[in-house]
């Protein structure tokens, strides 16, 4: 069977966008597609905006559900990786940091500063993963069942 950590990696690297998942305040779950910046993989970056829902729900329950995939892949073809991990907004005394860690390997037309995030309408939000589980489909897995499945792996 392929490395599954392998995998995850290079999933993670095809996307640039994720989907994340928070629970408003009245305990339902919302989800949101971000585009996104993994550093070593434990740490994923995003910029929203502080008033969107996902935001909001950020601020009262840090817990968040992240799913990355291909979705112009074709049925019974593609590759995703689940994340959980805990999220916020990034402090503004480690917002210089964060922006040249998040921002160090994307395009120049989608890299911030802190400085140039002064004049957005967008803040700098951070999540560090507390777990990863890959999606095995079951007729990859071996075991005859057939049955897909979710595998959790260690970078």
């Amino acid at each position: 069977m392929t490395d599954l950590a392998d995998l995850a990696r290079t999933t993670l690297a095809k996307n640039r966008f994720m989907v994340l998942g928070t629970v408003d305040p009245s305990g339902r779950p919302r989800v949101s597609p971000v585009w996104f910046s993994l550093v070593n993989h434990r740490t994923v970056y995003w910029l929203s905006s502080p008033d969107a829902h996902h935001s909001q729900n950020i601020e009262l329950r840090p817990d968040v559900s992240i799913v990355v995939f291909d979705s112009s892949a074709a049925p019974h073809t593609g590759q995703a990786v689940y994340l959980e991990a805990t999220a916020e907004r990034v402090p503004s005394a480690e917002l210089e940091a964060a922006c040249a860690e998040a921002f160090r390997d994307v395009d120049e037309s989608l890299s911030h500063t802190a400085e140039s995030l002064q004049w957005e309408p967008f803040v700098l939000y951070r999540a560090h993963i507390t777990a990863a589980e890959v999606h095995v489909r079951g007729r990859d897995f071996g075991d005859g069942t057939g049955t897909d499945r979710r595998v959790p792996i260690q970078f």
